[in-house]
């Protein structure tokens, strides 16, 4: 009876990989470059004001934050699961989701106006703000998925551990998810953030983001080393994707439709889908037009199993229909004015009662690149010193595991 096991290795040096790291360390450096400059100028050379407090490097770091909870999902589905065809990318996933967020989390931090007194937060909590929640989950999430590779990756270790491990990260994750869309589902004094349903919606965002970021860096991987991907693999992902896509787009649509219900939040509502200008534009032509509707016409409107470019194509909708969706949220929740008096109209010199203007600067872009560039590096380290990229992913041999 043949030994049912998959054969990992780390990934080579190579002329293309060699390019790709002096790339990505371009970015890198030019997040670098973005966050001495702003402790140097300090936050005035950025877009941000006194209404718009988070901008665009929020937004990517809550991107990367949300993603690596839904990397994980592919060790989910396979070891809490047990569906044998993810088991071989089990490990690539808990690298992927362990770098998205400490990407995510750099950007956090080096966007702080000063970043040093992180060390307070740390060290006194204060178990009545949503944020202090966040901080144990983030580092609880990093050191079950640490713990959850070396189960995986410990020959020591019996296998009956494997499935625990999945487990505990499997609901620390949704844990994770939830504490981060609850942010502004908790911050009742914001009318586009005020609504329970922020903590599924970014659950099912985390699926999709999480899922589009994993399909492009397995892509990359194997394009970099010898490792054959299977177009039959290929072809489920971009479906599961999809189907994490619809759910997305549904707990969206309930959000809306909740709001529209809803008189207190009719000002917001109109703001976001009719008279918000580039808000307006960024939800219905690239959240909903070109980030969801459109790739599952591309995967569930063709007869025949979605090719690799194909893929590729569907994963850079997702991903720019997510951006674009969380900065509707993060960016359009803030410049929409809070109402302080229902039933009245407040003017003042402090701008209440306006619509908040809000720019991105180079520095804030750069940032958030460089954020993206370090989880990106991270991963591709932990694949050069790490055996997380198994050697053949070809439809046959995967076949052949049954």
């Amino acid at each position: 009876m043949a030994i049912d096991r998959t054969i990992y290795r780390e990934i080579p040096f190579t002329p293309r990989l060699w390019a790709v790291t002096a790339l990505l360390g371009a970015f890198l450096l030019g997040g670098v470059w973005a966050f001495a400059h702003v402790e140097h100028q300090g936050h005035v050379a950025t877009g941000m004001t006194n209404q718009v407090v988070w901008g665009l490097p929020h937004v990517f770091a809550i991107f990367l934050i949300v993603a690596a909870s839904g990397a994980l999902n592919v060790a989910s589905i396979a070891s809490v699961f047990d569906n044998k065809p993810y088991k071989p990318l089990s490990r690539l996933s808990g690298v992927l989701a362990i770098s998205l967020l400490a990407g995510g989390l750099a950007v956090l931090v080096l966007d702080l106006g000063r970043p040093d007194r992180l060390i307070v937060q740390m060290t006194h909590f204060n178990f009545t703000s949503i944020f202090t929640w966040n901080i144990l989950l983030y580092s609880g999430f990093l050191g079950i998925v640490a713990l959850y590779l070396w189960v995986q990756m410990d020959r020591n270790v019996h296998p009956k551990w494997t499935k625990p491990a999945g487990l505990l990260a499997f609901v620390w994750r949704l844990a994770l998810t939830t504490g981060t869309g609850s942010i502004f589902g908790w911050l009742v004094a914001r009318p586009g953030y005020d609504a329970a349903i922020m903590a599924p919606l970014f659950i099912a965002m985390s699926f999709a983001l999480g899922l589009a970021v994993f399909i492009l860096v397995l892509q990359a991987l194997c394009a970099l080393s010898p490792c054959p991907l299977g177009q039959a693999l290929t072809a489920r992902l971009t479906r599961l994707l999809a189907l994490f896509v619809a759910a997305a787009l549904y707990f969206t649509a309930v959000q809306h439709l909740t709001n529209l219900y809803a008189a207190e939040h009719a000002g917001i509502e109109a703001f976001i889908l009719r008279d918000g200008g580039i808000y307006t534009t960024l939800f219905w032509g690239v959240q909903v037009g070109l980030g969801a509707l459109l790739p599952l016409l591309l995967v569930y409107g063709r007869r025949t199993p979605p090719s690799a470019g194909l893929s590729a194509g569907v994963s850079l909708l997702v991903i720019l229909g997510g951006l674009a969706q969380l900065y509707v949220i993060v960016v359009g929740g803030q410049a929409y004015p809070m109402e302080l008096f229902p039933g009245y109209v407040v003017t003042s010199g402090f701008h209440d009662g306006q619509i908040a203007g809000y720019g991105p600067s180079l520095p804030e872009i750069a940032l958030g690149l460089g954020g993206v560039a370090l989880a990106l590096l991270a991963t591709g380290l932990g694949a050069k010193i790490l055996r997380v990229l198994p050697t053949n992913l070809s439809d046959q041999n995967l076949a052949a595991k049954g």
